[in-house]
């Protein structure tokens, strides 16, 4: 299932630097991990739930928490993810100026969004 998932990544090697794909990839990694180990969570807290016992369902406080505190964790390393691929975009076009040619002889040109 991983190398479905980065098949893609693999693609772009040309683009971005091997160390950022290497971020990219742990990161991927990291946040399937967590989402895993959310899944067992709320499997845990969905059966404390159904069996009304008090001590189960005191329990699901604890597990509630850790379940967002993991949603946080997802969200950051989600933001990071972003950052760094704008960031790695931003220094793997610096050196092309609007219809520069490229070391290769082809033309490179930046996207212009309308109203920019």
């Amino acid at each position: 299932m991983e190398g479905d998932t980065f098949s893609g990544l693999n693609n772009c090697t040309t683009q971005v630097d091997g160390k950022v794909l290497q971020t990219f990839k742990k990161s991927f990694v990291q946040v399937q991990n967590i989402l895993d180990q959310n899944r067992l969570l709320i499997n845990e807290i969905n059966q404390n739930h159904e069996s009304k016992i008090p001590d189960n369902l005191s329990r699901n406080v604890g597990l509630i928490r850790e379940l967002n505190n993991n949603i946080r964790r997802v969200v950051d390393l989600y933001a990071d993810l972003s950052s760094s691929f704008t960031k790695s975009m931003d220094v793997s076009s610096e050196g092309d100026s609007s219809g520069a040619l490229k070391s290769d002889g082809k033309a490179g040109h930046k996207r212009h969004r309308p109203g920019t």
